[in-house]
């Protein structure tokens, strides 16, 4: 015969994982919305970058999943299925864990390593290449120009990029541009701010994002880990009927 102690239990659990589901979901949608930001210039950032945002994206669907697993534990009472859905919530969190420290052990070297990749992307700046795309994307989006000033372009004797020369209202970030700009009819303007410290910029805020939902999800992870572990034991103390 049940008690109200394990009825208490199995049906905090059980909401416990409905909620755990609807925040699988939601992991899926913050880690695909920083991907896809992050895809934007992956052209100057190396794996490591696009890696927690995947790694976000195969935690939620995993959570999502395993979120009726422990549904199905609950209500059936089973207590082999329980502690497997605390063992898989085990594993997540080490799985986080391990991108987390990773992420920390990488910020260290990333702002040498970014300047890197765009000095290199810079000097490989001709037509037709990925460097010339990519380029042009990061400056257009950012609406900055050269690395950390316009004149890492090596103006003169270089021409402008087209895509440092704006063709709107003068702005805060926006200074008179030479001839090259005006002849070509692509405004009387230039940016006046390099693309190192936006770019920067914007990677740290989809950190802040991928941290703040880890810890959230992680806190999560061990809530549902002590219940399941909970409900396991009262299962096993009492003799349930769906012990095995």
């Amino acid at each position: 015969m049940e008690t109200c102690g394990m009825n208490f239990i199995k049906y905090l659990l059980f909401i416990f994982n409905m909620v755990f589901a609807i925040s699988g979901l939601g992991i899926i949608i913050a880690g695909g919305l920083v991907l896809s930001d992050v895809s934007d210039f992956n052209h100057f950032t190396t794996s490591d970058l696009l890696g927690p945002p995947i790694v976000l994206i195969v935690a939620g669907t995993i959570v999502f999943i395993i979120a009726f697993l422990g549904c199905f534990g609950a209500i059936r009472e089973s207590y082999k299925m329980l502690l497997a859905f605390a063992g898989l919530l085990l594993v997540i969190f080490i799985l986080e864990l391990a991108v987390g420290i990773a992420a920390a052990v990488y910020k260290a070297d990333f702002d040498d390593t970014l300047k890197k990749s765009l000095k290199y992307a810079m000097t490989n700046y001709t037509e037709s290449t990925a460097e010339h795309v990519a380029w042009d994307r990061l400056q257009k989006k950012f609406k900055c120009c050269g690395i950390e000033k316009p004149n890492d372009w090596n103006i003169p004797p270089a021409p402008w990029p087209d895509s440092c020369c704006w063709d709107g209202p003068a702005e805060k970030d926006v200074v008179k541009a030479d001839n090259y700009c005006e002849t070509k009819q692509l405004g009387n303007f230039v940016y006046s701010t390099g693309c190192f410290q936006k770019l920067k910029t914007k990677i740290e805020s989809n950190t802040k994002v991928l941290i703040g939902v880890g810890i959230g999800i992680a806190f999560v992870e061990v809530v549902g880990i002590v219940l399941a572990c909970w409900l396991a034991y009262t299962i096993k103390k009492e003799g349930g009927t769906n012990h095995k």
